[in-house]
């Protein structure tokens, strides 16, 4: 199944990739080794409606469909997937609030985060649960008199961390009732007992903040339910498939990041009184790369359409799944075949080929290992 992109997307493609080339590129190396979050650039990035893309129009976001959105995402990993990490994680835990959440959250938040003002953060994993979503123990017990929850527990590789304005946060209120018990809270991040702190030490996105977050006696309103109490993992359940087709997207423009820096290298190095693009083994090695970018670009596309169609959850599971599987695992070889074509240049830091390699690793962890998918996709098969 072949996808043509309308022409409203094509114009889309070419505005993000401009700003990647000419805002991006020219810092992405000292953002990476400074680990310095791109303010500025988030800045600029909002006035292009490329934060949060999907925030509908009436909040005042761009309105973007998924396919859309991942065609934004893209480009911006192209660019450098650190820093497009920071662009596009910024409304992270939007999606919940815009679907499940009352109008009061809607009005408040969306806005801000659209025009670039606030950030947003998905309080989800913890230290000792990543993919058993269902067995977290951060707890929230209401306090009837005071009309309040209070939330206890701790939260960890949390995106935006110590940037975010207001977090969405998963805690169990009927617990030992596993995913039956969950509930998402809306949670201002200036409230008293929460308390980020910022992880450092990552392998790559460097220039996208992360940090592990406790919640010490956290107290917020009834009123900050998102959803119905207990219904936040059924809540939850319905966004993978959106997450895991984005963050496939994210893998094809690193993918594709590190396909161009291969092929710029190969037309400039010369051994033996040629350039290395005129070496078969280079050229092929070129061309298998370009083919497993776009494979995986086809299949993400696809799997976009599919979950935009919103028609049957089980089948957009199934290839936003396949897409994050495929294109992640895609990402990181294609990424290492760079290093190759590079040669000992793509061993430093000189050439944007290893942080291409870092940057990518990370897809086949976040938003289900890739383990996960394989669960996923076989339990439909099977």
């Amino acid at each position: 199944m072949s996808f043509q992109l309308s022409s409203e997307q094509e114009a889309i493609r070419d505005v993000v990739r401009e700003f990647g080339e000419n805002e991006i590129r020219p810092v992405a190396r000292e953002h990476d080794e400074s680990r310095e979050y791109p303010h500025d650039l988030v800045e600029q990035a909002a006035q292009y409606d490329l934060v949060a893309p999907t925030i509908p129009e009436e909040y005042g976001g761009a309105g973007m469909d998924l396919l859309t959105s991942a065609v934004v995402t893209e480009e911006l990993w192209r660019a450098d997937p650190g820093i497009g990490s920071a662009i596009g994680s910024r409304g992270f835990g939007t999606t919940m609030i815009r679907e499940f959440g009352d109008e009061w959250m809607k009005e408040e938040w969306l806005p801000k985060v659209a025009a670039g003002d606030a950030a947003t953060c998905s309080c989800i994993s913890e230290p000792a649960h990543g993919s058993d979503v269902a067995g977290i123990e951060t707890r929230a017990e209401l306090d009837e008199e005071a009309g309040e929850w209070v939330l206890d527990g701790d939260k960890m590789w949390i995106t935006n961390g110590t940037i975010a304005d207001v977090a969405v946060v998963m805690a169990k209120t009927s617990p030992g009732e596993r995913h039956r018990g969950i509930t998402a809270f809306l949670v201002e991040a200036d409230r008293d007992g929460f308390e980020p702190t910022k992880i450092d030490n990552k392998l790559g996105i460097r220039a996208s903040d992360l940090a592990e977050i406790r919640l010490d006696d956290v107290r917020v309103p009834e009123d900050n339910v998102i959803g119905a109490v207990d219904q936040g993992f059924y809540q939850l359940m319905a966004f993978f498939a959106g997450g895991r087709t984005s963050v496939a997207a994210q893998a094809v423009g690193a993918a594709q990041g590190a396909l161009d820096a291969a092929v710029e290298y190969a037309g400039e190095r010369e051994q033996g009184g040629k350039t290395i693009q005129e070496y078969q083994a280079i050229s092929h090695k070129l061309a298998e790369m370009a083919t497993d970018v776009e494979a995986a670009r086809s299949l993400t596309y696809r799997a976009a359409s599919v979950v935009d169609a919103d028609g049957n959850d089980q089948l957009a599971a199934k290839f936003a799944s396949m897409a994050k599987l495929f294109a992640s695992e895609r990402a990181v070889e294609v990424a290492d075949e760079g290093i190759q074509v590079h040669g000992g240049a793509g061993f430093v830091t000189d050439h944007p080929a290893e942080r291409f390699y870092r940057d990518a690793r990370i897809t086949k962890i976040y938003e289900g290992t890739s383990e996960i998918q394989k669960n996923i996709i076989s339990d439909q098969l099977l």
